[in-house]
């Protein structure tokens, strides 16, 4: 499988959240300068930033309730432009399993029972898969290499609960006994026949979740695994994605909280043939942070998160806790503390009082400055990238920074503090580098500005109170 051929280590070293806010091990910096970046003492790579438009979120851009032709090529762009928007490189898709297909659902391929779990199945497939399927072509004309199906819920008619909402246990699993029978391989079976599906349309999924917050049981689609029935349903899905000859790459587990995910982690890594079966791990961040790694050396992405509230909200930073600042500092910790490959966000856009970066509003949308917080990133920071070491002594200030494959270098730092500061870095092969700074506050969104400059070896940057400076290093 692709993922195998690929491994890369999610971090270097256990220590490396060791490495904010503090002086990393090796040559000291430079008099004068408050931190240290080197450009060649690598961590974790970087699969990408990424976005959902699950639940006819997509339809939804494509003009569902109204978006003229002209909004939603404005929205596609600012989500997935590196010229005018975020440039986001991952893309997560919601596998269906509701027989009906109101908006805020995500109807199944399967909406009736066939007669069993060895009945010959009934698939049903109308190519637009709720405007994902619409979305994700668009995405890839962008350039968008990485799409990452997840399924919420099995069909209510494979489950204890006979519904594909309100949690309930896939029929087979551990601990289960259900008069319909074992219905773990028809769920695989049906997995992979959501993929082959995208695949006639032009889109290779390249990575398949079989649940998402398997540890909390919500009023819409969702569906409870515990640590030996994630293990025992691995064993079960894996051979059967291989089999496929499809080049997709298996994740768990998408558990509601970091912690949570780090037992269910646990007992994959416990299990060889779960552990072999296992390319990506997954982890949501609502009921506690991405703190800490994952204690596996596979790949871990963090796949979804928001800010909570019950009110659109645009600003940088209003004290709220769902503003820009926050988004931007979540980013940070997420990859510094925990050392993830990638950040996956959850609406890019939405209606009403939601927290997406986006919000459609009839024939009209409005832009949370939470997406020049991810833009700041995922514009610049691309696949195949690496965090470096970066570190900085300065009260209220974090950084981090970044060299991608094709040699450019980015660095982000954070100044959480209501004053201007004035700070230097000691970076490693700066002589003779050109510089590009942009800023986004409350009065800027990705603007390119002249705070950074090189004196020598050092990078010199101006920080304006509660801000967000991006700065771009190349030859």
């Amino acid at each position: 499988m692709a993922g195998r051929r690929s491994l890369r280590l999610v971090i270097a070293a256990l220590g490396a959240a060791a490495l904010v806010g503090a002086t990393p091990t090796g040559a000291a910096a430079m008099p004068g300068a408050a931190g240290r970046i080197d450009f060649g003492d690598r961590l974790q790579s970087i699969d990408g930033f990424g976005f959902a438009q699950a639940f006819q979120r997509a339809a939804a851009i494509n003009g569902l309730f109204g978006l003229t032709p002209e909004n939603q090529r404005a929205v596609v762009d600012l989500l997935l432009s590196r010229e005018r928007g975020a440039g986001l490189s991952i893309m997560r898709l919601g596998i269906g399993s509701s027989p009906e297909n109101p908006y805020d659902l995500m109807k199944s391929i399967q909406p009736v029972d066939p007669g069993g779990p060895n009945a010959p199945p009934q698939y049903v497939w109308d190519g637009y898969d709720g405007g994902q399927v619409w979305l994700a072509q668009q995405a890839k004309a962008y350039g968008v290499e990485r799409f990452f199906a997840d399924a919420w819920s099995a069909p209510g008619y494979m489950k204890t609960n006979g519904d594909d909402r309100s949690g309930g246990n896939l029929c087979g699993l551990p601990g289960t006994a259900c008069a319909s029978g074992d219905w773990r391989q028809a769920y695989a079976n049906y997995l992979v026949r959501y993929l082959r599906f995208y695949a006639q349309e032009g889109i290779r999924i390249s990575d398949l979740g079989f649940t998402n917050e398997p540890d909390f049981t919500a009023s819409y689609a969702s569906m409870r695994f515990d640590g030996p029935q994630v293990v025992d349903f691995l064993k079960v899905l894996g051979p059967t994605l291989a089999r496929s000859g499809l080049r997709t790459n298996l994740v768990c587990c998408d558990a509601a909280g970091w912690t949570e995910q780090e037992e269910l982690t646990r007992a994959i890594e416990a299990d060889p043939a779960a552990r072999h079966w296992t390319d990506v791990h997954t982890g949501h961040i609502y009921k506690n942070p991405a703190n800490r790694p994952l204690p596996t050396r596979r790949p871990v992405w963090m796949t979804e998160w928001q800010p909570t509230g019950n009110t659109w909200n645009e600003s940088w930073d209003d004290g709220s806790g769902w503003s820009g600042i926050t988004v931007a500092e979540n980013i940070h910790d997420t990859l510094t503390l925990a050392g993830a490959n990638a950040y996956v966000y959850w609406f890019g856009a939405s209606l009403g009082a939601t927290r997406a970066f986006i919000q459609l509003d009839g024939a009209n949308y409005h832009v949370a400055k939470r997406l020049w917080a991810m833009a700041a990133y995922s514009r610049f920071i691309r696949p195949d990238a690496n965090r470096v070491a970066a570190s900085t002594a300065e009260p209220g200030v974090k950084v981090s920074a970044f060299r991608n494959a094709d040699g450019s270098k980015v660095i982000e730092i954070l100044n959480t503090g209501s004053t201007t500061t004035r700070t230097s870095f000691a970076v490693r092969g700066l002589a003779g580098a050109r510089t590009v700074s942009y800023l986004t506050d409350e009065a800027h969104s990705l603007s390119r500005t002249g705070n950074a400059s090189v004196r020598g070896r050092n990078l010199v940057v101006e920080l304006t109170p509660r801000s967000l400076t991006t700065v771009v290093i190349s030859r």
